[in-house]
């Protein structure tokens, strides 16, 4: 797209640190300076106001993510106003989806956790990194594994003690803690303790929590490869089993930032995997059952994939409406009318379609797609060892017949 001279260049963001007017280079001292309008948040605009010579615009409440106000401004003067890194969990990133690259110019400061690790010593490719802030603390669930390092930003100065307590309970209590308060500013201050004897007190609402993990031997860890322990998972039993599931989520292949559909949902175990393998990924869980689909919630937030989304309803009417799926698994309740119509119809060309059946009738329809459209049928049998009175003896467990298919 090529730009009027009005238009280009319009837009300039300014990465903004706790040092205020002191760690801005010149450029983004002018940029702010020759404003008309400049927004940012009231903290940002405070420690900004010595150059502020346009209008000051604190963002409004709540925050609007389509940035009406800023657009409506576009082709004049206007700046941004956000902390550190502006594309780093910053408000740079909202902006793209609104105002074109070439419209737009963006002086960076560093990010919350580039000070945070050149504090502690830390290499930034060799820890995990996450943003809590407006999040839930669930997501830091999958990567509490012993001896990893995490940088996690929060949301104010509740979240350090809360995520100190959710350690605790998982048994990763003798992890060490520290909270980085207001870095980058004259009121820095680092604090350090174990989560299970945290008791800080009046802490920064701006802080990076730093977690330095270690567990006890009956912490709740969850694996990184697909097939998760049944126990790990709360359920009913209607629950893809985890030999099962493993195959199955190999079948599915998610690939980065897809959409799953799970039909049939039951604990959710395979719409969560499918989650747990990416951050990009998503997944809509559709189940009947309202006591499954609460289950459901609770395993999503358990194993650390809050953002689930669940449609309790029955298919095929409760798929109308719902964003084109990538992969689509069907498990309990395929065999009901006009569901495996409706799932195969959504797909895309490309999509991808595995179903479980693990009945005579399930299997039935299974053995009928397959030889009208093609595709791969597997047969999975797992057998487990069991007392057989003084001795062992292997316990075969009801064998499941999957359908595998691509829509062309």
């Amino acid at each position: 797209m090529t730009n009027s001279p009005a238009t280009s260049k319009w837009l300039t963001i300014v990465g903004i640190g706790e040092d205020g007017v002191e760690g801005l280079g010149d450029e983004a001292k002018r940029c702010i300076a020759d404003a008309e309008i400049v927004f940012g948040g009231r903290r940002h605009l405070a420690l900004a106001a010595p150059l502020v010579k346009g209008e000051a615009r604190a963002w409004p409440t709540p925050f609007d993510p389509e940035m009406r106000d800023v657009l409506a401004l576009r082709g004049r003067k206007v700046c941004v106003l956000a902390s550190g890194d502006p594309f780093f969990h910053g408000v740079g990133a909202t902006l793209a989806r609104h105002v074109p690259v070439d419209e737009m110019r963006v002086i960076p400061a560093p990010s919350a956790f580039s000070l945070a690790a050149s504090r502690l010593g830390w290499p930034l490719p060799d820890i995990e990194t996450v943003s809590l802030h407006g999040h839930p603390i669930d997501l830091i669930r999958p990567l509490l594994h012993p001896k990893t390092r995490i940088l996690a930003l929060t949301s104010d100065a509740d979240g350090p003690a809360a995520i100190a307590k959710l350690l605790t309970q998982l048994g990763f209590g003798a992890t060490r803690l520290t909270v980085l308060e207001a870095l980058g500013g004259p009121n820095e201050r680092l604090r350090s303790m174990q989560a299970d004897a945290f008791d800080l007190e009046e802490i920064n609402p701006l802080n990076v929590l730093a977690l330095e993990i270690d567990s006890s031997r009956d912490a709740t860890l969850l694996p990184l490869t697909p097939g998760m322990a049944d126990d790990l998972f709360e359920h009913d039993g209607q629950i893809t089993k985890r030999e099962v599931r493993a195959m199955t989520l190999a079948a599915l292949a998610p690939r980065r930032s897809e959409l799953l559909w799970d039909i049939g949902a039951g604990s959710g175990s395979i719409s969560i995997e499918w989650m747990l393998a990416h951050p990009s990924l998503r997944a809509i869980a559709i189940e009947a059952n309202q006591d499954r689909a609460a289950r459901i919630r609770r395993n999503a937030s358990a194993c650390g994939v809050p953002g689930l989304s669940i449609v309790e309803g029955r298919a095929p009417a409760a798929l109308a409406g719902l964003e084109t799926p990538d992969a689509i698994f069907i498990g309990g309740g395929g065999t009901g009318p006009g569901v495996m119509e409706a799932a195969i119809a959504a797909l895309p060309s490309g999509g991808r379609l595995v179903a479980n059946a693990v009945t005579l009738e399930m299997e039935a329809l299974l053995l009928a797609r397959q030889a009208e459209l093609g595709g791969e049928l597997t047969r999975i049998s797992v057998s487990r060892a069991a007392p057989v009175g003084s001795m062992q003896g292997w316990r075969p467990a009801m064998p499941v017949t999957q359908w595998s298919w691509v829509k062309p």
